[in-house]
């Protein structure tokens, strides 16, 4: 890596440090401030819209210090994507939008990037059949892809630097992956994922517990938006693997929402009906501190982090056995702390009656 790069890199955390204090002084004048209720952990009123300072840090490294490694196409195209997320964040973070209301807004950024940026999902390579092109599919199978990761990440920003933290492992993780091990045409994304990263490291020590600032939905939608786009420039041409790795490096997220929905349809619930039972509340719950949750959930992100390390260097055999590993013990480990339910354990009663079954044979 480059060292003016390097440089830039650490430009870009000092800004967002920087910055981060003036953004919190706006979140006051403007009324981006979440006050507390039954669904808050906060107990006294916080600013919100802590993203925007990642935002404008970011964004000043690319179109300045960065300018020369990033295509012009890539850059404005996705650039106007990203202001369309922004102005949705700040909107809802000041007037709190509804649930349909945010899906338009994310919708019209993932159009934007499809069609500016031409940044897409085009074609996808099946096993024993070879290269498909999706076609008229690409545009949903995009749009969904978008719309899912940034509402993932969206869901989980409920704690001090919960977001931020999981944010920068997958993202860190992301980039290492783009740079040694998937074939992306042009070093230039893992450069901007860096950026990205450096800009919210500046961030965090604000928004760990106890936070100063939160990320509000300026930050949450943001980071979700870019951590989406930058996992579709290693999908172009997709594979199994180039599929499943963005998906278990945004592990923590995507499990959390996936088990929130499935909870919700369990319970008959609406899909947007808000619960405390997401996997925050439940490590809650169960009598972790605020702290402690917080990092236990670092420490999920970063066991998919390294799962996700292993696919491309695992033989076939090798990536079946892993992912069948991980869906096992990833269910285990959500039906011991109850985040569907605590009554809904089928694997955990099936090991159980098989224990039972095989030591009450024992013991005659």
């Amino acid at each position: 890596m480059k060292f003016e790069i390097i440089v830039s890199l650490v430009a870009t955390m000092i800004l967002s440090a920087v910055l981060t204090p003036f953004v919190r002084k706006l979140a006051f004048r403007v009324g981006a401030i979440d006050k507390p209720n039954a669904r808050r952990v906060n107990k006294v009123p916080m600013p919100t819209m802590g993203g925007l300072a990642i935002f404008l840090s970011y964004t000043f490294a690319t179109m300045f210090l960065m300018r020369s490694q990033i295509p012009t196409r890539q850059l404005w195209g996705v650039f106007a994507g990203e202001c369309v997320i922004i102005a949705t964040g700040i909107i809802d973070d000041v007037f709190e939008l509804k649930p349909r209301q945010k899906v338009v807004g994310i919708s019209i950024a993932a159009l934007v990037v499809y069609f500016a940026a031409g940044v897409k999902m085009s074609h996808i390579t099946i096993p024993f059949v070879g290269l498909v092109s999706l076609g008229w599919l690409s545009l949903p199978i995009t749009w969904i892809w978008i719309l899912a990761i940034t509402n993932a990440v969206n869901l989980i920003d409920g704690l001090d630097g919960l977001a931020t933290g999981v944010g920068i492992i997958a993202l860190s993780t992301m980039g290492i992956t783009g740079l040694f091990f998937l074939n992306v045409a042009n070093t230039f994304v893992a450069v901007i994922i860096f950026t990205l990263v450096a800009a919210m490291i500046g961030f965090l020590p604000y928004n760990f517990f106890p936070a100063r600032i939160y990320l509000g939905d300026t930050g949450s939608l943001f980071i979700g938006f870019m951590m989406s786009v930058f996992s579709l420039y290693g999908l172009k041409n997709v594979t199994f693997i180039s599929v499943i790795i963005p998906v278990v490096i945004m592990g923590v997220p995507i499990t959390d929402t996936v088990y929130a929905i499935l909870r919700r349809m369990l319970n008959r619930q609406p899909i947007s009906h808000a619960d405390k039972h997401h996997l925050h509340h439940r490590l809650m719950q169960i009598g972790l501190t605020h702290r402690q949750t917080v990092l236990v959930i670092y420490g999920i992100a970063l066991i998919f982090a390294f799962i996700s390390l292993m696919y491309p260097i695992s033989p076939t055999w090798g990536t079946i056995c892993l992912t069948i590993a991980s869906l096992v013990g990833l269910e285990l480990f959500v039906e011991a702390i109850g985040l569907v339910g605590v009554n809904r354990q089928p694997l955990l009663n099936w090991i159980k009656r098989i224990v039972k079954g095989t030591t009450s044979k024992n013991s005659h």
